[in-house]
Formats: C-alpha cells, sequence, structure tokens
C-alpha cells in the first residue's frame, strides 16, 4: 500500500525554518544552518550532482529519502517565494533546471498554472482543490510505490491534522533559531496515533522516526 513519509529537519527550539523567508533566505534567516548536517553527505551531494561528501550514519538516513518514492507533494512556500497570482513570473522552483526529485511533483496553491515540465523527470503540478487532491494525484503518479511530503511546516501540519502522515522521520539538530515556522503548532494538541520506532543520534543530529499505529 502507497504510503504518505515525510521528513524534516528541526532545531532544538522546534523550528523548521527561520522567519522572512525570501529569495535571500529561502529557509527564513538562519534556517539554511539546520540543514548543514545533510549537505556534508554524500548522499545529499549526489541527489544535487555534486561529488564527494561524508560517509557514516547521517548518510545513511540521507540515503533513503528518495527511496521507493514515487511522487513528491510541497506546499507553495517550499516551491518559492512568489506570493498571489503566478502573473507573467517565470518561477520554476530553488533547484534549477534539474531538480532532485525526478517525479511528479504535487504543489499546493490558491492559483492555477499550468504543469511545469523540468530535465530529469521531475514535472510541476500546481493544485487548487485541496491536500486530499493532492494526495489522491500523488498517489496515482507513484504508481504503487510511496509518496514523499515535503515542507513547509503548514502543509505539514495540514495532513497531520488529516490524520494522512502514515512516516514521519525528524532530524533534530542542537541548533536554537528562537523564531520562525515551528512544525508543531495548530494541531490541535500533539499528533496522536503515532509511535516512535526508531532513534540514532551522531554528533550533528538526532533522527527520530514515527509510523502511525495500524499503518503499517
Amino acid at each position: 500500500m502507497t504510503k504518505l513519509r515525510f521528513n524534516m529537519t528541526m532545531s532544538l527550539d522546534g523550528y523548521v525554518a527561520g522567519p522572512r523567508q525570501s529569495l535571500e533566505n529561502p529557509l527564513g534567516e538562519g534556517g539554511l544552518a539546520l540543514h548543514e548536517w545533510a549537505f556534508a553527505t554524500r548522499s545529499f551531494r549526489a541527489m544535487h550532482s555534486m561529488e564527494g561528501g561524508a560517509t557514516g550514519l547521517d548518510d545513511d538516513r540521507a540515503a533513503t529519502w528518495h527511496t521507493n518514492i514515487g511522487a513528491t507533494i510541497m506546499g507553495r512556500n517550499m516551491f518559492g517565494p512568489v506570493r498571489g497570482p503566478w502573473g507573467d513570473q517565470a518561477w520554476s522552483g530553488w533547484w534549477g533546471e534539474d531538480p532532485p526529485f525526478q517525479t511528479a511533483v504535487f504543489v499546493l496553491t490558491s492559483h492555477a498554472r499550468e504543469p511545469q515540465p523540468m530535465a530529469g523527470g521531475t514535472t510541476f503540478h500546481f493544485v487548487t482543490d485541496g491536500i486530499e487532491a493532492a494526495l489522491e494525484q500523488a498517489v496515482a503518479a507513484a504508481g504503487g510505490q510511496d509518496v514523499s511530503l515535503g515542507g513547509g511546516a503548514q502543509t505539514a501540519q495540514q495532513y497531520l491534522r488529516a490524520g494522512l502522515v502514515d512516516e514521519m522521520e525528524i532530524h533534530v539538530v542542537p541548533l536554537l533559531l528562537g523564531a520562525g515556522e515551528r512544525l508543531f503548532e495548530r494541531l490541535d494538541g500533539a499528533p496522536a496515533g503515532y509511535e516512535c520506532v526508531g532513534l540514532v543520534s551522531s554528533p550533528a543530529v538526532a533522527h527520530y522516526t514515527y509510523v502511525r499505529r495500524g499503518g503499517t
């Protein structure tokens, strides 16, 4: 059965992005530092056509991100800084002409736009009729593989509130951001029905794995 999975890196004080996202600060001010552990791994670098990188525990976790993933869902904030109607802007994501997804990517938005094919097998589809519709389309596109849920925090919160997330991996780094977007907010309490089934840690980051009870 197709599962909806997500992984996010979180600061010690609960933030997954810094404040004031902009073209200069895609992850908000200070947010880039959350992901230094991932940037250092061989798997992350390979996903972005770069050589080298560290192996070991953190690399092992990064290597699983695209395993058995057939489609991706993300919020408009993750796709880019453009707000309101798309207009004549040719924005096609933060990742250049060859994004690392290599699948269909479904972007949640209030403003319609034609699909945007990219190099390497990625096509961005823009979904205006809600999270369930995006998931239904992503499951169909995944062809029996799992669906990856990208950011940002508000998108993850919508799927958590709806009880649609099957697995989540939270990477907690020893960084205090002090402001930004928290993952576990606007949920009417903690996410219900999840069990921690794994915890491994390096000096740079602790990796927590949760599954929904009855979902595996």
